[in-house]
């Protein structure tokens, strides 16, 4: 892919690099499918093996109308078209957006929170975004997380989906196993593609430090671990690895990533003190909306060009390639003026025309 075909995102990935990008979307979209194949066969997920279905599908439509308006508003190709290969890698943000909602939603028999959380999420992606310093336009959101909060909010028959369902139906060992397999997976790809581990650590030790000091605060310093026990739960370890640390929504710089990762837990203690349901989603979400502040005020664009026509696009585009450079901007000088020779038969004249 071409420079002017460089999407903003991939500049939070380590090295700027697409590939790192593509291995973590595909890495994600493969584990997100057995997870949910696992869920409905053995594990005991709740929802009806339709609910995924829903949702992704949901989802994918709706990265794909937008991403066609945009192209014919901007007049450019779309960039699922040409090959197989670019539609194929142009769905995986939407896909696994609308795993993430189908997993983690419970409307009982109803479909259709299902279909309003996987079209909010990848409409979220247009709706809020910001200019970098570049001057590209990003989402500051996380889809899935905006998608699936909207989507309890606005609907209040509509709930999480019960912590237990994730390990409803396994005994034993496998208690032991299912989580520590999840934390492998998150960590390898954490490790090796999207740099996000140390956001991980943070908010992990920031979570523990907020329950500590929540029981020492209600005078119950006895019973410091009951604030900790959601640490315990599959779904847990699901927000830890795969919502929380969203290469897109985060960033990379590490003072920057404990920052964020501790902003995260120190909001969940400020929601939960004040008794308010969906602590870890309102949490995400209002930090998001911080860093996207911080970002327009802070980091304004050093010079803004015409829109874009490939990188300023309604959703998540495939490709690879080299980062966007902006052109500088020369100052002006004295040096630029036209020489006073090249000058003088134009005074003359004008002196002559004044005189007379």
């Amino acid at each position: 892919m071409s420079n002017s075909q460089q999407i903003a995102t991939v500049q939070y990935y380590p090295k700027a690099s697409s590939n790192l990008r593509l291995f973590a979307l595909w890495y994600f979209l493969v584990l997100m499918t057995i997870w949910n194949i696992a869920g409905h066969t053995f594990l005991g997920f709740e929802q009806a093996w339709i609910a995924p279905m829903i949702a992704v599908t949901a989802a994918m439509f709706t990265q794909l109308l937008l991403e066609w308006i945009d192209a014919k508003a901007t007049g450019r190709q779309a960039r699922f078209s040409g090959s197989f290969a670019n539609l194929a890698n142009f769905l995986p943000p939407a896909m696994i957006s609308g795993f993430a909602c189908g997993m983690l939603l419970y409307p009982n028999d109803r479909i259709m929170p299902f279909v309003f959380a996987g079209v909010i999420s990848i409409a979220s992606k247009v709706l809020f975004r910001i200019r970098l310093q570049d001057g590209r336009l990003t989402h500051f959101l996380n889809p899935s997380n905006f998608g699936i909060l909207a989507t309890l909010l606005l609907f209040p028959s509509v709930g999480q989906a019960p912590p237990y369902h994730f390990t409803e139906n396994i005994t034993g060992l496998w208690h032991w196993f299912l989580p520590i397999g999840i934390m492998f997976s998150g960590i390898v790809v954490h490790g090796l593609a999207t740099g996000r581990l140390p956001l991980c650590i943070a908010w992990l030790s920031a979570f523990v430090i907020q329950g500590v000091t929540r029981s020492w605060i209600n005078g119950d310093l006895e019973h410091w671990y009951v604030p900790l026990t959601p640490m315990s739960s599959a779904g847990f370890i699901l927000f830890t690895l795969y919502m929380i640390p969203d290469p897109a929504t985060t960033p990379i710089k590490f003072s920057r990533q404990i920052l964020f990762g501790a902003s995260v837990a120190l909001m969940y203690a400020v929601f939960q003190m004040n008794h308010i349901v969906y602590g870890l989603f309102l949490a995400l979400v209002s930090v998001c909306i911080i860093r996207g502040g911080l970002i327009t005020l802070l980091f304004r664009p050093t010079a803004v060009s015409a829109p874009n026509k490939q990188t300023d696009s309604a959703s998540e585009p495939r490709g690879t390639g080299m980062p966007h450079k902006t052109p500088a901007t020369k100052p002006y000088s004295d040096a630029q003026r036209p020489d006073s020779k090249v000058l003088a038969p134009a005074n003359n004249e004008l002196a002559t025309v004044s005189k007379s």
